[in-house]
């Protein structure tokens, strides 16, 4: 008679034994067994088999079975969903996090939202703002469902550009008293981006310092602090001048950011005489600028108190003149620069003589007659290169002659590498030395300028059309380029940034990369981990990826797991790698 209930389970009857040698060995042993009452009540146990030639796997799954477990087959019961590059975004949002952005951005609303959302896209995907907001809807990214954006239409990203641009004055004020101080330095520069189409209101021609002759741009000055950190921006007109957007910079440091005692650094075609005598009006407003060629010569000519003995011993020298009452004039000689302004004036001078060498030849042969012809073509020969001061030139209706002007080129050659740096600043402020490093820091600018334009941000070309809208565009990269700055920062042991440039013992001369960076350069490699261009470890971070599972019907959520190099970034954040981005 078979008992009632039966119950199977799996009976570990291994034992330990010593052999004749003292060694202790296991004997293994595993038995399927039954366990039931028989007539009289009393528990017993039947074996049913031996599992001991089993895998331990096998038996284990056997096991769980028996104890009412139900074993699935992975690929029918595992589903990744989908999976959504991540860690580019969450890296931007935990530095966003700890420079407390969208607090610093305005109260929360939807428009801070999408503002936000915009700054972190533009940070990691610089794209326009119609594929901006595309992104967010699609399932390339954890941006938009995250931050609560991804159902943002067009007419809500451009109210939060209007609400981020009406905030504008407010946010660099919190900015410049968080990274200026009374007293200390600013740094100003102006760029220009071309304007695509042919109805914004603010695009004019001008000066490109794009290269993009012939096309209509805007223009907006950067004003930083000492370490090159974007403080605000200004959009003016394509054809405004540098010394116009220079007087709307001071008037922003002193009205908006209530900063009464300053010291302005800005290049020569920034800080004019007609803006320094605007400045000597202004209390407590101090200058750092340098002079022109042809100011420099008159210092050089004759008895002039430039002279090149000052340089024999140092490569700078302080001196004052007349003409500068008030003013500090720091002298420098750069032999670096020197021996590269006479390697490209050589180059200019024989590629134009190549091509007035063919005009001549031409002229010679005939082929070429009347004084105004000829003359029409050395022009655009000699214009091409800027170069024509240097040259000689005689021409009739049949003939042309030309030979360079020795004197003139012994004469500019005398002054290469020589620059002259003019300063209000009293030496007691800063010496001699730091004000050829505040001068020369202006190369941050010009790197925060890189940086927004083509490196990182893609700022142009410019395609809105509404004054606004641009000034909001702008000032967005702006706020990126802000971001971008402390993350490359905090990345630099990841990348090729030289974190210990050694101190330079000449301020004039040229900084040189340390040994730990040259390192870096050749063997693409630190200590520990592959260094990569900043923009390659952004790419490289996106492959973090946040995956949606599906295990028997439950939906889970799992970073995948991170590779060294993005384990490390987020160590040099200081914070894990967050799951979601809030």
């Amino acid at each position: 008679m078979r008992p009632a209930a039966v119950k199977m389970h799996i009976d570990n009857a291994s034992r330990q034994y010593a052999t004749v040698g003292g060694q202790q060995r296991t004997s293994r042993c595993f038995l399927l067994r039954r366990s039931y009452r028989d007539q009289n009540g009393r528990p017993r146990n039947e074996t049913l088999a031996n599992l001991s030639a089993l895998p331990d796997h096998v038996i284990e799954a056997l096991g769980k079975m028996l104890k009412g477990a139900t074993l699935v087959d992975a690929d029918e019961a595992f589903e990744v969903e989908r999976s959504v590059p991540h860690g580019n975004a969450a890296a931007a949002h935990v530095m966003a996090s700890k420079l407390h952005l969208r607090s610093l951005l305005g109260p929360p609303c939807r428009d801070r939202d999408i503002a936000y959302a915009l700054i972190l896209s533009r940070t990691v995907r610089p794209e326009s703002k119609l594929s901006t907001a595309g992104w967010w809807a699609g399932e390339d990214t954890t941006v938009g469902i995250d931050l609560g954006v991804a159902g943002a239409s067009t007419d809500e990203v451009y109210d939060a550009m209007d609400w981020l641009i009406s905030r504008q004055r407010e946010i660099e004020a919190r900015l410049a008293a968080r990274h200026l101080c009374a007293g200390g330095i600013a740094m100003f520069d102006l760029s220009s981006s071309w304007v695509e189409g042919s109805c914004c209101e603010l695009a004019a021609f001008g000066h490109s310092r794009d290269g993009k002759r012939g096309r209509k741009q805007i223009e907006y000055g950067l004003l930083t602090c000492p370490e090159g950190r974007p403080i605000a921006v200004e959009v003016f007109a394509g054809n405004t001048s540098d010394p116009t957007s220079f007087k709307t910079a001071i008037s922003r440091v002193r009205d908006d950011f209530g900063i009464g005692r300053l010291i302005m650094v800005g290049d020569r075609g920034m800080i004019t005489n007609t803006r320094i005598a605007d400045l000597r009006q202004l209390e407590g407003m101090e200058w750092v600028t340098a002079l022109r060629a042809p100011a420099i010569a008159a210092l050089a000519r004759d008895d002039g108190p430039l002279q090149m003995s000052l340089f024999d011993t140092r490569s700078f020298a302080e001196i004052t003149h007349p003409d500068y009452p008030g003013e500090r004039l720091i002298c420098c000689k750069n032999p670096f620069l020197a021996a590269e302004r006479a390697r490209k004036r050589e180059d200019l001078l024989a590629a134009t003589e190549k091509e007035l060498e063919k005009i001549k030849a031409a002229a010679d042969a005939g082929r070429l007659e009347g004084a105004g012809k000829i003359g029409e073509r050395v022009g655009k020969v000699i214009n091409k290169r800027k170069v024509g001061k240097h040259f000689l030139r005689e021409i009739t209706d049949t003939t042309f002659t030309f030979r360079r002007d020795q004197e003139k080129i012994i004469a500019e050659a005398a002054l290469d590498g020589v620059y002259v740096i003019r300063t209000n600043v009293s030496a007691d402020t800063i010496d001699s030395a730091g004000v050829i490093t505040a001068y020369k820091n202006l190369k941050y600018v010009e790197r925060d300028f890189r940086i927004t334009k083509a490196d990182d941000l893609d700022l142009r070309p410019i395609y809105h059309y509404l004054g606004n809208r641009v000034r909001a565009h702008v000032f967005l990269c702006m706020l990126a380029a802000y971001l971008t700055w402390h993350l490359r920062q905090a990345f630099a042991e990841l990348t090729f940034t030289d974190q210990d440039i050694p101190a330079n013992d000449d301020p004039v001369y040229p900084a040189r990369r340390s040994a730990e960076a040259r390192s870096k350069d050749g063997a693409r490699h630190n200590s520990e981990l592959p260094v990569r261009k900043y923009g390659d470890l952004l790419d490289h971070l996106s492959t973090l990826d946040r995956q949606t599972i599906n295990f028997s019907g439950q939906r889970i959520e799992k970073l995948t797991s991170p590779t060294p190099t993005q384990r490390r970034a987020f160590e040099l954040l200081g914070a894990p790698v967050p799951l979601t981005l809030q």
